[in-house]
């Protein structure tokens, strides 16, 4: 079986797994009521979600934690299937849902109800993981400094790689967070960006990082199932910030996260929506840049029906995938 035939295998076969136990899942959610809460300053048409599931990555995070750790045993067997560098993006994954687990915990049964952990506590949490994982990638893994299309020899960084890597890994997370807002977005956007990456992985030779993007790619898609509109759970920070951080890790293992702007083209926009508000609102005095931000609430406020919005942005990020991978290949 060559790489991509098992690469695809591996996605159907985490779809299943996901797809079986979210039921299972779904019931112990809702025996804890463990809901979703909304702000206020949310559209209206948001309030038919209060209560919803939330926490939903953990549906997304068992099956990959589980199959990528047999597959790693299988090696004592002589069956390499998946290599031990991709440990660094599912501790990743694994460390970033805990923070955000403790995050929405603590907004719906804590004691910060409807707000979560304070963002300071938070951030400096993420920066923190964050030059831990950078710190691994460059003198553990020693991986690519860094590509650019066009030029076809890695660009070397020396100490300055270690807060990029950093910064990359924490405004991934971030940004994937951003993006969580309706129903199915991060979930069809993330996959995207892991198959784009799974793509340039498998060109590139570095078989056990893409078949670990396509495990990725099947157990976003298990928990579409239960996602796409009207969703019966949401990922929560459990889920966004685990997926930013592991896209971050993963970009930086390929060398080629100068792309990311490229490939991830819609959480990179959400994100710098919420920062053009911030800085514009703080500059005019109380002015509004868009009508709310991040910046698919902007377009919801436009009149653009839930539905309307993620096929559109998923469409974006598809073309923008498949431009990432072409870039490459120049």
């Amino acid at each position: 079986m060559n790489d991509t035939a098992l690469a695809m295998s591996l996605a159907g076969l985490v779809f299943m797994m996901t797809v079986i136990w979210g039921g299972p899942l779904l019931r112990i959610l809702r025996h804890f009521k463990v809901g979703k809460q909304i702000r206020v300053d949310e559209p209206d048409k948001h309030f038919v979600k209060m209560g919803t599931p939330t926490m939903g990555g953990v549906m997304i995070i068992i099956p990959v934690v589980l199959i990528t750790v047999l597959l790693n045993a299988a090696s004592l067997i002589g069956m390499r299937i998946l290599g031990q560098s991709v440990l660094v993006p599912l501790l990743a994954m694994v460390s970033f849902a805990v923070l955000g687990a403790i995050d929405d915990w603590q907004g719906v049964k804590g004691k910060r109800i409807g707000e979560g952990m304070r963002i300071r506590t938070k951030f400096a949490v993420q920066i923190l993981l964050g030059l831990g994982f950078a710190v691994v990638l460059k003198y553990m893994l020693k991986v690519p400094e860094m590509y650019l299309p066009g030029i076809n020899f890695q660009i070397k960084l020396g100490w300055l790689y270690i807060p990029v890597a950093a910064f990359v890994i924490v405004a991934m997370s971030n940004a994937v967070n951003f993006t969580d807002g309706l129903d199915g977005l991060a979930g069809l956007i993330s996959a995207t960006i892991f198959a784009a990456y799974g793509g340039i992985a498998l060109i590139q030779g570095q078989v056990f990082v893409g078949r670990f993007c396509f495990t990725m790619v099947g157990a976003l898609f298990g928990f579409l199932w239960f996602n796409v509109h009207p969703a019966e759970l949401f990922m929560g920070d459990t889920g966004s910030l685990s997926l930013g951080a592991t896209i971050g890790v993963i970009a930086l293992m390929t060398g080629q996260w100068a792309l990311l702007p490229v490939i991830a083209v819609i959480p990179v926009s959400e994100a710098l929506s919420d920062i053009i508000q911030i800085a514009y609102f703080r500059m005019t005095h109380g002015r509004r840049f868009f009508k709310m931000a991040p910046i698919h609430l902007h377009f919801e406020l436009l009149g653009w029906s839930e539905m309307q919005i993620v096929q559109r942005f998923w469409l974006i990020g598809l073309i923008a995938g498949m431009l990432g991978i072409g870039l490459i290949l120049v």
